[in-house]
């Protein structure tokens, strides 16, 4: 039970009771932090060591904030926590800049997988609890017909824990941070939690790699907290042109806003009889069927399928323009700048450490989905430069460390790997690069299939690992990345047929084979992005964009080449960790410049 006795120290007074208690440079140092609404706090917090666990209230917020810092600046422990998002998001604008951590609620994506991260189930899964039974506020009783209540068979309220031993629903839900002594004892807990973690790990064959999986997507989550509060950097006039460009003037009022769409609308509508009578542009049923009548005989009107006729035909053309500028006006335009950039000129969304799926990382605010056509309004402040990095080839290059097939290892010793497994395969680099892709994707049919087979005799440790994820996922068993996440693939949905069920299995399979490379893409390149992000400190640079395989630095102007160099001497040093010193080489393109736009080529 989480009820040892809970020492109240002042903030003034935190540093000296973790030294007096034995807490040594390095060590684990659990925390909980609430603070309270309003400019200054107050502030509710909650720390503990193996030695024991202490809480405190400030008066401000600002009080509490310096002590942490206090600590961090002689002990810089590993923070342990719940969640980056609930300890480290009340303290990352006021200060404290936090280098270490374990993130609870992160390691345990790894380990369950999946996105449900609450305490309240992580605490379940850990102590073997049925997790249909989680406690929740409010939970309703559905033979008693009224809500869940502390009853004589429930422990004490002002313990963490309820009598079958899940954590209370009323602390899970926040009341852990009513006062100094349940957050204290919340800190514990958590820190309990990790230890049960690394158990978990540690009993795993591969316990170092997980570990180090586990660190490096803590310091992820701590990451996203940090992104979403700095912001990407953005010249809004620039942005403001670049909107105006593709969706016309602000609108005035109701009425000129649908007037601006008639008119984007009727660009397109011109090309076809009568104006297009009778088509709306956003319903792809009448935009086939207009499609048809003008001898496109398509079984969809996707963008790729279009690609085709852009340059023969004016209505594809004006078809395809229209859908870049209707993106803007209705997901990017006006609205989106009033609400996602402040007063300072940053872009701002929330960030999470891992999706559901592949593990990587997701943001909203659309700055995982910005438009090509506005990304010249990104752009660096004064006095500083944007420093990008775009990850080469990195799947291929990953599939290569995860099977462990030496001769793809050997072909990403060149810049464009795809050239010497063109050259092995004796086909063209377009056909070797679909063959290599499909062979990720799963693709078996067309040019693709063709080359498979080449595949399968050139690179037949790679191709076995591949294999082996499908037929796992046509199965329902789960897979596990590099790193050790776990990956679930669903259960099949209820009353298909024979044919149904194959087809879903294999959709299944592909999902597994896909889901090993591009999961330990993910965590190659969170890896990678986190240590960037401890060594770009010093001079004084940050990270403000992680895309996939792509990282974006603001950096002082007079610290452009260090930062250009310390991002390819990071993927150096974590790839060579990360693959256990494997052959396969990693490469990334980095370029320094004022405006996102300009590192395209």
């Amino acid at each position: 039970m989480l009820t040892a006795p809970v020492l109240v120290a002042r903030a003034d007074d935190l540093l000296h009771t973790l030294l007096t208690a034995g807490t040594r440079r390095g060590d684990a140092v659990a925390l909980a932090v609430d603070i309270r609404p309003g400019p200054a706090g107050p502030a509710v917090v909650g720390v503990a060591t193996t030695a024991g666990c202490w809480g405190f209230t400030a008066a401000r917020a600002d009080d509490a904030a310096g002590a942490l810092a206090a600590v961090e600046d002689r002990l810089r422990p590993r923070w342990v926590w719940w969640s980056a998002a609930a300890s480290a998001g009340p303290l990352v604008s006021r200060g404290p800049r936090l280098a270490t951590c374990w993130d609870v609620a992160a390691v345990h994506r790894i380990l369950a997988g999946g996105a449900v991260d609450d305490p309240a189930r992580v605490w379940a899964f850990l102590h073997g609890l049925d997790l249909s039974s989680v406690p929740r506020t409010g939970q309703l009783d559905l033979l008693a017909g009224t809500a869940s209540e502390p009853t004589s068979a429930t422990a004490d309220p002002d313990d963490v824990l309820e009598a079958g031993g899940h954590l209370r629903a009323d602390w899970a839900g926040g009341g852990w941070a009513r006062d100094a002594d349940r957050a204290g004892r919340w800190a514990r807990g958590a820190l309990t939690a990790r230890a049960l973690q690394l158990d978990r790990l540690g009993a795993a064959q591969d316990a170092d790699r997980r570990r180090a999986t586990a660190h490096a997507e803590s310091a992820a989550a701590l990451l996203c907290v940090e992104l979403g509060a700095a912001g990407l950097p953005l010249d809004v006039p620039t942005a403001e042109q670049l909107v105006g460009a593709a969706a016309g003037p602000r609108p005035r009022d109701a009425g000129h806003e649908a007037e601006l769409r008639r008119a984007r609308d009727d660009v397109v509508l011109r090309h076809l009889p009568e104006r297009g009578a009778g088509v709306d542009l956003r319903n792809p049923a009448t935009v086939r069927t207009a499609l048809s009548r003008a001898g496109f005989d398509l079984p969809d009107t996707r963008s790729w399928r279009l690609e085709p006729w852009r340059g023969s035909s004016a209505l594809v053309d004006a078809l395809l323009a229209w859908r870049k500028s209707e993106r803007v006006a209705t997901t990017y335009g006006y609205g989106w700048l009033d609400r996602h950039v402040g007063a300072d000129g940053r872009l701002r969304g929330a960030w999470a450490a891992s999706d559901g799926a592949g593990g990587r990382m997701t943001a909203q605010a659309g700055l995982h989905n910005l438009p090509a056509e506005l990304r010249p309004a990104v752009a660096a402040e004064p006095g500083r430069v944007l420093v990008r990095a775009d990850l080469g080839q990195v799947e291929p290059r990953v599939l290569a460390a995860v099977s462990g097939d030496r001769a793809l290892a050997a072909a990403t010793r060149d810049d464009d790997l795809y050239a010497p497994v063109a050259a092995r395969l004796g086909v063209d680099r377009p056909v070797a690069k679909v063959a290599v892709l499909a062979a990720m994707y799963g693709q078996t049919s067309g040019t693709a299939g063709q080359a498979l087979a080449g595949l399968e005799r050139a690179y037949p440790v790679a191709m076995r690992y591949l294999s082996r994820a499908y037929d796992d996922g046509w199965a329902g068993r789960s897979v596990t990345t590099y790193g050790g996440r776990r990956v679930e693939v669903g259960p099949l949905p209820a009353g298909l047929d024979e044919a149904a069920e194959r087809a879903a299995r294999a959709r299944r399979g592909r999902f597994a084979r896909n889901a090993v490379v591009q999961g330990a893409a993910a965590e190659l390149f969170k890896a990678w992005a986190v240590t960037v992000r401890a060594g770009s400190r010093p001079l004084g640079a940050e990270v403000v964009l992680c895309l996939h395989d792509e990282l974006l630095v603001h950096a002082p102007a007079e610290h452009a080449d260090a930062v250009a160099a310390l991002l390819h001497s990071c993927l150096r040093e974590v790839a060579l960790g990360w693959t256990g010193g494997s052959q396969v080489r990693f490469v990334a393109d980095v370029r320094v410049v004022r405006r996102w736009s300009d590192a395209k080529d």
